[in-house]
């Protein structure tokens, strides 16, 4: 694959954030699309760039632990400050 279709390729996953930034959406939506869309781009980082797709088994079966709970992490220290600010913006 040559250097403008990588570049065609990155630049097709930054128009969905933009096209969603322009949506009206409710943030909690949108916090979750855009999760999920991280998480996605995160997992084919890791598969064809870091070439975890052609590594063993053993390692990979290593890392998804891992990043589930860093992922609960930040569930735990990050959301209950998120709510906490949303309830305290003016109606």
């Amino acid at each position: 694959m040559n250097t403008q279709a990588h570049a065609e390729e990155a630049h097709a996953g930054a128009s969905v954030e933009v096209i969603l930034a322009y949506e009206h959406l409710q943030p909690s939506v949108m916090l979750t699309v855009l999760v999920v869309l991280s998480l996605v781009k995160a997992a084919m980082i890791m598969s064809f760039f870091m070439h975890l797709k052609y590594e063993k088994f053993a390692l990979v079966l290593l890392l998804i632990p891992a990043t589930i709970f860093c992922i609960c992490m930040m569930f735990i220290f990050f959301f209950p400050e998120a709510f906490r600010l949303l309830q305290m913006r003016p109606h």
